[in-house]
């Protein structure tokens, strides 16, 4: 086993990753678009091509596509093939900062720029964690259409036979203004995993996310619940969405139901969050609108 010093060493000799960029291409197709909007249970005969998309549905396109040999155990992409190879095994998301300058429009071809932004080793109470940054740099037409900087939680594996660490629960609000309820079903979250091109093992393979990364239950997409948030609050938008922070804070499990609350827009603003079964905090989100 590796002292902290070693860790902290072999995070810091990934530091010539930072900065680096590639760039990921999409059509925008008409039959990805009905794909998203069936899954999110959307007439997918509604969409046309040149229709514009929602602000935020950038976030299901411009998939990292591996080929079958570059995956690995949990599902996915090797070390090295698009991020970095960070020394931990167990990789989640854990939240994202959204600037929104225009939409996306189908048919109309577009690219993501995928740059890494900063690699950061950390050392808590549940142990060993690494936080890579990805800056995603959406464009179509020359012109930016959002810029979304996206972390992700590397952490190390549980011993055999013992739970995957969490963060003690915290009550969500009580001041909600608005409140849905929905189930994610397996259906759902194998939905947003395909159209999402993610093959991660937590989110389907039940005893891969017991046995090998120590959850309960098949574990909830977090991109997923970021997704039922905004379509929540967007129903109840004051304007156009510019932009949003989230921050993951707790897992959902697959079968569950999920409470998506909101507080009353306020000064161009809306405060939004995700309580699971027993009213614990999940997610957090602030978002931002213009008139």
């Amino acid at each position: 086993m590796t002292t902290d010093a070693e860790f902290e060493a072999a995070i810091a000799a990934l530091q010539d990753w930072v900065g680096r960029e590639r760039i990921v291409e999409d059509e925008i197709g008409l039959s990805s678009a009905r794909r998203i909007a069936g899954m999110l249970d959307i007439d997918p005969a509604s969409l046309k091509q040149g229709d514009e998309l929602p602000p935020h549905w950038f976030t299901m396109f411009f998939p990292d596509i591996a080929k079958q040999s570059d995956i690995g155990p949990d599902g996915h992409p090797n070390k090295g093939v698009f991020l970095p190879p960070i020394p931990l095994p167990r990789r989640m998301g854990a939240g994202r900062r959204v600037t929104i300058d225009g939409t996306l429009r189908i048919g109309q071809p577009a690219i993501k720029r995928a740059i890494v932004a900063q690699v950061l080793p950390k050392i808590g109470r549940t142990g060993r964690m690494a936080i890579l940054t990805m800056r995603h740099v959406i464009e179509s037409e020359g012109k930016v259409v959002a810029v979304d900087e996206f972390d992700a939680m590397y952490r190390e594996a549980p011993q055999p036979g013992q739970a995957s660490p969490q963060t003690p629960p915290v009550a969500a609000p009580t001041n909600a203004a608005f409140a849905e309820k929905v189930l994610l079903s397996s259906p759902l979250v194998f939905r947003y995993s395909s159209v999402t091109w993610n093959a991660h093992r937590i989110h389907y393979d039940a005893d891969y996310s017991r046995q090998e990364e120590g959850y309960p239950a098949t574990v909830q997409n977090g991109g997923l619940t970021m997704q039922l948030m905004l379509d929540a609050a967007l129903k109840r938008a004051p304007g156009r969405l510019t932009g949003f922070t989230a921050r993951l804070a707790r897992p959902l499990w697959v079968g569950d139901i999920v409470t998506l609350c909101g507080a009353a827009p306020a000064d161009g603003k809306m405060e939004c969050w995700a309580a699971d079964k027993d009213g614990n905090l999940c997610a957090k989100m602030d978002l931002e609108f213009a008139a």
